[in-house]
């Protein structure tokens, strides 16, 4: 959440249209949210403002290698996705981690449209674009490319993400950043009275929960009545696998937190093919498994003692040699069923990773609005995940496939694990994250 506010705090969210996919089977990744806060405060504004961010939102760029745009971002959209990781594992190794490296680069790319001078040089970099080898035309199309991609509907996934302005009544923004906005987020506009914070509040937090399908809720807890405009943004991921669990299979076992802590997890089993194959480079075992739709689950295993190497090692060009040369090999696969979320201060993660200025009473938002200063003062992202058997569509399917008839390995997923969720399509990544223990909320 993130707001902006007459000289003390205010929030600050994105959306963007919903968006409707289907994926493969038993996983059910439930939703991001992302949020701002932005505040006016007494000072003066900076220098040196740069011309602006975009040129014909709607034209195609030339490209000689006919690459989608979208499909440019995503190798910066999947380093940050690692940097962003590498940075929240830096804080704790005893808490799960998960989040969407696309809201949160989404609701920020937004937010560039409206910042100019060093504020906007930063969060371009943060994002891990460089300008002076792709331009900023080029990268806001992307995220529209991206964005419209995702929200195609589909009968099989359902993936939907969304970005709403709140805009207080007394404040008028540049019609200019409105434009872009709508234009290459899809975001709608509200007019909302910050000045009375409960139905402001109640106003935001319904929206959310309705973009979410009631997984996130009450996600402000507090509102500034000094707020001035606020920039929701969210994405909702429910899909089904391709090859389900059976529910009758599922049973109560051990899962080993650390080594002293182990705790009971209801783990789904499953004998069959699998896309799974162990890797030297980073010591563990890797699983691909298929949604119903365009999306593949990562689920990577390390060897006793090996986190902190696969943590180092692990990259988007090793996750996409294994989505090229697939592996299918039979198994005996065990996988705990949970239900995790991450909540996170964006203003701590990020301006670890060089986005500080925002934050700061240095801050330039003058592409928002002329009739004030403004700085982002607080920024928060949500996410939840939920892991089952089969999903909605999925109940009361059997599947039979034919497995050689030598001992096949046994693959239990009872310690700590990763995880990634990356969109075959748009080649991005919409969820990452650590399993450490499965029944910590």
């Amino acid at each position: 959440m993130w707001r902006l506010a007459r000289k003390r705090s205010a929030n600050f969210y994105p959306r963007t249209p919903p968006v409707h996919r289907t994926m493969p089977s038993s996983i059910t990744w439930g939703l991001l949210l992302l949020a701002g806060l932005c505040c006016l405060v007494p000072r003066s504004l900076a220098d040196g403002l740069q011309g602006d961010a975009v040129q014909e939102t709607d034209a195609p760029h030339h490209d000689p290698e006919h690459q989608p745009a979208c499909h440019k971002i995503a190798p910066n959209l999947a380093d940050f996705a690692f940097s962003l990781y590498r940075q929240v594992a830096q804080e704790s190794n005893t808490t799960n981690i998960f989040f969407s490296p696309v809201s949160i680069a989404t609701a920020f790319a937004m937010l560039s449209l409206g910042t100019k001078g060093d504020t906007h040089t930063q969060i371009m970099q943060g994002l891990g674009f460089n300008l002076t080898e792709r331009s900023e035309s080029e990268v806001h199309q992307g995220f529209h490319q991206l964005l419209s991609i995702l929200n195609q509907p589909d009968n099989q996934l359902q993936l939907t993400t969304g970005s709403g302005l709140f805009i207080n009544d007394t404040i008028k923004l540049l019609n200019k950043f409105l434009e872009d906005v709508k234009n290459l987020y899809h975001s709608e506009a509200f007019s909302i009275n910050f000045r009375h914070t409960e139905e402001a509040k109640k106003q935001i937090n319904n929206y959310v929960e309705k973009g979410t399908q009631g997984k996130i809720v009450d996600l402000v807890q507090d509102l500034d009545e000094d707020t001035v405009f606020a920039l929701v943004n969210y994405i909702f991921f429910k899909g089904k696998w391709e090859k389900p669990f059976e529910v009758e299979q599922t049973t109560e076992e051990d899962f080993h937190v650390d080594e002293h802590t182990t705790v009971k997890v209801p783990m789904m089993s499953r004998l069959g093919m699998f896309d799974i194959q162990h890797c030297a480079t980073l010591s563990s075992w890797v699983l691909l498994m298929e949604y119903v739709g365009n999306a593949t689950a990562f689920f990577i295993l390390p060897d006793e003692g090996k986190m902190q190497q696969l943590e180092s090692k692990l990259t988007k060009e090793v996750l996409a040699k294994f989505l090229e040369k697939r592996h299918a090999r039979s198994a005996s696969l065990r996988l705990p069923k949970l239900s995790i979320s991450g909540t996170y201060d964006l203003k701590n993660v990020l301006s670890k990773m060089g986005i500080t200025k925002v934050f700061s009473s240095e801050a330039d938002l003058s592409g928002i609005t002329e009739e004030g200063p403004l700085m982002l003062s607080k920024g928060l992202h949500k996410a939840v995940l939920t892991v089952d058997e089969k999903g909605t569509e999925a109940a009361g399917a059997t599947f039979l496939e034919a497995i050689p008839m030598s001992m096949p390995p046994s693959i239990d997923f009872n310690r700590p694990f990763l995880i990634t969720i990356v969109d075959r399509d748009t080649k991005s990544p919409l969820f990452m994250g650590k399993v450490v223990n499965p029944t910590q909320k």
